[in-house]
């Protein structure tokens, strides 16, 4: 018990563990917010604690939105020393992952646009910023499922050369980097469903999920985040 409190200060000390930390409960706040809320005709406490629940995640969103004003130049560093991805093994990977950072980068001015024009600092429609911020994350998710596509198929590869080499020890850690990648795929699906959901209505199902849905999605690639945290896959995975 006391080793999982440790754990889990060490993770709220942390800037990125405080974010998927918060992250996490806003999405499975919208999820069993959405839920209870559709008992709403039969129940009104259900609908009551569900809308609760709903504002309490739209809070922790706002919340996000507000410490993302201080992450340009964390990932403006991030852009600046992978540059243009001279240490990478693949061409492939490399100009996946220079036009991921580039979808990143731009994501970030956009959005304190749109959340300054929505606090009235700024006399701007955020509509059209918002939905700028909606395409550069939906096509930064994209290009990580194309990204790890590609890493799969060159580690599918290199085990294939380690099986007929007979060497373990290096197929073991091909393995544990390709299940990493393979998270990272599920984890980039369940937020690209939702930036679907986000766009403009007629987009493909876009405005079709109900709460309880994007709830679900937002924390199932949350967990994931978390437990690539945890195991340290998510930096493993990188490697090729």
């Amino acid at each position: 018990m006391q080793q999982s409190v440790e754990a889990l200060v060490r993770l709220l000390e942390s800037y990125r563990g405080r974010d998927k930390v918060i992250r996490t409960l806003c999405y499975s706040s919208q999820l069993v917010g959405g839920a209870l809320s559709r008992k709403a005709e039969t129940n009104a406490s259900s609908q009551q604690l569900g809308k609760s629940l709903l504002l309490f995640s739209a809070q922790l969103s706002h919340c996000r939105t507000v410490l993302r004003l201080f992450d340009d130049l964390s990932m403006l560093a991030y852009s600046h020393s992978y540059g243009l991805g001279a240490e990478e093994e693949d061409a492939g990977v490399r100009w996946i992952s220079v036009l991921t950072n580039v979808a990143d980068q731009l994501y970030y001015p956009c959005e304190h646009i749109a959340w300054a024009a929505d606090a009235e600092l700024i006399r701007v429609k955020s509509d059209k910023w918002w939905l700028f911020c909606t395409v550069l994350w939906g096509t930064s998710l994209l290009l990580g499922v194309l990204r790890s596509l590609r890493v799969l198929m060159l580690l599918k590869k290199k085990l294939r050369k380690y099986e007929r080499e007979g060497e373990g020890r290096s197929r073991s850690q091909l393995v544990k980097q390709m299940r990493g990648e393979i998270l990272s795929i599920l984890s980039s699906v369940a937020d690209l469903s939702n930036a679907v959901h986000w766009m403009p209505p007629g987009f493909l199902w876009a405005g079709r999920f109900p709460n309880w849905l994007v709830g679900l999605m937002g924390t199932t690639s949350s967990l994931i985040a978390l437990i690539q945290m945890n195991s340290g896959d998510s930096n493993q995975s990188g490697s090729t």
